[in-house]
Parts: C-alpha cells; structure tokens; sequence
C-alpha cells in the first residue's frame, strides 16, 4: 500500500473519531459506485451525512477545502444518490454533505469539521 493511500485511511480514522466523539454513529466507511466515493457515510439525529475527508500536510498546492471543488461535488451527489436509491431506511432522513478537512504533519494535525459544506 502506497503512503498516500496509508495517510488517507489515517486522515479518515481521524475524521471519524473526531465526528463521533461529537455525537455522529457510523453508517458504513468508503462506500462506493461508479460514480465515485464517499469517505464515511455517519448519522447525525435524523439526518444522513455525506462526509469528504480531506487532508493535506501542506498548503502549496491549495488548502484542503479548495481540493473539493464543483468536479468532485458533482461526483459527491451522484454517488449518494446511488447510496439513498440503495437503502432501504434512508427514506425518511434529511440529508447532508459535510466535509472535514485535516492539515498538517501529525502529531501538530488540525482538524475543522463544515457542516452543510455544499449543497446537493
């Protein structure tokens, strides 16, 4: 397994600990479809969110919120769609797209969580 793909499971096992210490459960992690990706797929309440977790030690090349731009958003969207159209208790839940950006080398990591970051 690359580096890159060792700091991506790293940024999301920080993102989905920061999120449910915060009061968010688990749905299902990494879910996937031919239109793409979705990092954590967690419970807030009675609303479903949609979570890109995005990590960048340094800001060179954009900060981590500029990484998720209208290209991936749209992505984003079509690949819950595919999730809600395949789930069976999702019907009567609100909806959200979060994201939770994560910067810097550890252990001097922060962490912002957006809610609503974009719309769907």
């Amino acid at each position: 397994m690359s580096d890159s793909h060792e700091r991506g499971r790293w940024a999301e096992e920080m993102a989905y600990q920061y999120l449910t210490k915060h009061g968010l459960s688990l749905i299902r992690r990494n879910y996937r479809c031919r239109s793409g990706e979705i990092d954590l797929v967690m419970k807030h309440g009675r609303t479903l969110v949609f979570i890109e977790v995005r990590y960048r030690a340094r800001d060179h090349f954009g900060t981590s919120a500029e990484s998720i731009d209208e290209r991936k958003q749209q992505r984003l969207y079509k690949t819950a769609e595919h999730y809600i159209q395949n789930c069976h208790d999702c019907e009567q839940l609100a909806c959200r797209f979060d994201a939770v950006l994560i910067s810097g080398r550890p252990p001097h990591s922060g962490i912002e969580w957006i809610r609503n970051a974009f719309q769907g």
